[in-house]
């Protein structure tokens, strides 16, 4: 059976982090029998507890598969440039791996969006005769130019730009997560028989274990209210300040209580804005283990997911909580323009509102609430049978396997 590289500068373990998407793959994989290891580093500024290392490269075994954590510096932020310093820093580390590793990998997949590391991907697959799959889950440097603001004609910005075409000219295979991103890569040379669609997902492992949520958070929950939820990241780009002009609307409608659960960079403006306008019904929790996600969101009776106006989402979007959310068979509020990738309309698994519109969050909550239990449920099974069919990683990962196994 063949032995599978997959390299993600930013992928991590459940304890530090989020386990993500190149963990549940290895997973997956090694149940089918490939012998699979994943590469991360030591450090990124989305860890909750980075790896010290005693080494320049240290294996994990995580029972089917092993984790391998190459050692990098720490960095003060994301916006901080010994960030950069640490894409170039992981990819000269990359180059160690085969001395370490005593191993010749059939494939090597490297995840962006850090583009630098591509290149020393690169160099291994042929110094090693392995097959390379490129993998994009945030388009470089566009999204640094159009949300960064960075000119295209910024020495660096055009540096990874020349490393973006040449992972499309050179890459045995590219895949993403981002449904419609062949429509930029094909503007930049790839062609359509190399790009395959492979959406994030759940691990039924995890969603199944039904780990009670903890008695703190389960104290904080409202009582005998209809609960407009969200779970995740505080970020500006997730469009949480629009779901509280919701709640200041809805102040007087005393059955409708929202519920936040998370932490992040805007949390501070979300509460003073919560303390400002006195939203009772607003209520903040901090952030829980992801095995007690799935516990959280059948306490909510609607989950939230949003996204600000941003031309970048119409290459298609894949945010972890919404596949968690479609598990819980919860109808959700969709206020995403994704172009033409719209999982829950299409199945009828909530309501889709145009993004940074309150008045459209209240229209959608007012309408779920109107209607009854059956009704609700029924609703939210749709969006579970559409993961069980199409966003598991098992499922997934057979996808992959055909990118892997394909001549």
């Amino acid at each position: 059976m063949k032995t599978i590289w997959l390299i993600n500068q930013y992928a991590s373990t459940p304890e530090r982090g989020l386990a993500g998407r190149h963990y549940y793959f290895a997973h997956e994989l090694a149940k089918k029998g490939y012998r699979v290891k994943v590469i991360a580093a030591s450090y990124s500024h989305i860890m909750r507890e980075p790896k010290n290392l005693a080494s320049d490269i240290e294996i994990e075994n995580r029972g089917t598969f092993d984790f391998v954590w190459v050692r990098v510096n720490e960095y003060a932020s994301s916006n901080s440039k010994r960030r950069i310093l640490n894409w170039f820093a992981f990819a000269y580390q990359l180059l160690k791996l085969p001395k370490h590793l005593n191993e010749r990998p059939d494939v090597i997949l490297y995840s962006s969006a850090p583009l630098v590391g591509y290149l020393a991907a690169l160099r291994l697959s042929k110094r090693l005769k392995a097959k390379i799959i490129f993998e994009v889950r945030d388009i470089w440097p566009l999204s640094v130019i159009q949300i960064g603001g960075y000119s295209p004609n910024h020495p660096f910005i055009r540096f990874l730009q020349w490393i973006e075409d040449k992972a499309y000219r050179t890459a045995d295979f590219v895949v993403s997560n981002l449904k419609n991103s062949h429509d930029h890569m094909a503007s930049r040379g790839l062609k359509r028989n190399k790009f395959k669609w492979i959406a994030n997902g759940v691990s039924f492992d995890e969603v199944t274990q039904n780990i009670k949520l903890n008695n703190d958070a389960m104290a904080s929950l409202p009582k005998d209210k209809f609960v407009i939820g969200y779970a995740g990241a505080f970020g500006n780009a997730n469009a949480l300040n629009y779901l509280l002009h919701s709640a200041k609307e809805l102040i007087n409608e005393t059955d409708i209580a929202f519920v936040l659960v998370g932490a992040g960079k805007e949390k501070d403006n979300l509460q003073n804005f919560v303390t400002e306008n006195q939203l009772t019904n607003v209520h903040f929790i901090e952030p829980i283990p992801k095995v007690e996600i799935q516990s959280m969101l059948k306490t909510f009776d609607v989950c939230y997911i949003g996204l600000t106006k941003d031309p970048l989402f119409r290459f298609g979007v894949s945010p972890n909580k919404l596949f968690d959310y479609l598990y819980s068979a919860r109808p959700i509020i969709y206020a995403i323009d994704s172009g033409n990738y719209n999982p829950v309309k299409e199945v009828n698994a909530g309501i889709e509102v145009e993004p940074e519109n309150a008045a459209n969050i209240t229209k959608a909550i007012l309408e779920l609430r109107s209607k009854s239990k059956n009704e609700l449920n029924a609703i939210g099974m749709n969006g579970r049978k559409l993961v069980e069919e199409q966003y598991s990683y098992k499922y997934l990962t057979s996808e992959l396997e055909s990118v892997i196994n394909c001549e």
